[in-house]
């Protein structure tokens, strides 16, 4: 029995780009429990094309998320924001919750599925760390004496701690209008233990402001 098909195919875009396409589609009708099925009918394929392609569903929605990161750190080096590190980062923070707002109820599904195994990386977390490394850039303003260690460490731990506000945004513990609020305000506390005393009076300010926000 043939399934009907509810979408013909984009111009110019591979199958597999189709498949994620749909994918996002109906996940931003608030659907993040759709079957394989209804994404095969949706992406105009047969139905074993996503499983040819991906496997499974959570592989997916894992590289949904990876294409989040991809754009997060294609819109920062066009930005290409200025000043310091702890600015710069800031400004990434800024950027990547941006991001995530463009369509919230499709990237809540994406994020709410990242828990589970795919049984194949997608590279998320190597993403994710390029984004804040890139960010710190040569460790401008951090102090000298942990500016190599901070470089080392930091770009983990700020993929770590974004996720982790990713989480309890995806779980509505988090509105919309102050994603980007903690996700700062979590980042200048991490920043915070690097920077030089100059920037630390800086970081303490906004995040007492970003606090009280």
């Amino acid at each position: 029995m043939s399934i009907a098909k509810t979408n013909p195919p984009f111009a110019g875009s591979t199958t597999r780009e189709r498949v994620l396409n749909a994918a996002e589609r109906l996940l931003g009708t608030g659907r993040p429990e759709f079957s394989m099925r209804e994404l095969a009918a949706e992406a105009g394929v047969s139905f074993a094309t996503p499983f040819n392609l991906f496997g499974a569903k959570v592989a997916i929605l894992h590289a949904l998320s990876a294409q989040r990161i991809e754009t997060m750190h294609a819109r920062f080096a066009s930005d290409a924001p200025q000043g310091d590190a702890a600015s710069r980062v800031l400004a990434a923070v800024g950027i990547a919750a941006d991001v995530m707002l463009e369509n919230p109820a499709s990237n809540r599904g994406v994020m709410a599925a990242l828990g589970a195994p795919s049984g194949e990386s997608a590279g998320v977390w190597t993403l994710s760390r390029a984004l804040w490394a890139d960010a710190l850039g040569g460790g401008e303003g951090l102090s000298p004496r942990t500016s190599a260690l901070a470089r080392d460490v930091l770009p983990g731990q700020l993929a770590l701690a974004f996720r982790g506000v990713l989480s309890f945004w995806t779980a509505g513990e988090i509105t919309d209008q102050s994603l980007s609020i903690r996700a700062r305000a979590t980042a200048a506390a991490l920043l915070l233990g690097f920077v030089e005393e100059h920037s630390r009076e800086r970081l303490e300010t906004l995040l007492g402001k970003l606090i009280d926000s």
